[in-house]
């Protein structure tokens, strides 16, 4: 089910609700995520200065799928730099590839 979300708190509330009607304590969470309990319970009061990367560790072991609307225009703008950001990532690991392979050691190591 959808919920609009408008501010941390909303967010907070959701992931609160999520977490409770699993039957997971707030520190069993932070234990699976390997954040403090303290964020987890600033996450669901809404705390706006919380760390994202974190937050969507949150989401993901909730099972919490986080999707955006935008604009037409920036979704056409974004199906052009997503396969620049991917040639990067894609230059970037041949590049590591290459100079382990240059230094005789061993890329699966």
């Amino acid at each position: 089910m959808k919920h609009p979300i408008h501010s941390a708190a909303d967010l907070g509330l959701i992931i609160r609700a999520v977490r409770k009607s699993t039957h997971v304590r707030q520190d069993d969470l932070a234990g699976a995520v390997r954040v403090s309990r303290q964020f987890t319970h600033d996450v669901e009061q809404g705390k706006p200065t919380v760390q994202l990367g974190r937050v969507l560790l949150l989401l993901k072991e909730l099972g919490i799928a986080l999707n955006v609307e935008i604009p037409d225009e920036a979704s056409r703008t974004l199906s052009t730099l997503q396969p620049s950001r991917q040639r990067a990532r894609r230059n970037v690991a041949q590049h590591g590839l290459a100079r382990v392979k240059e230094e005789g050691g061993d890329p699966d190591a």
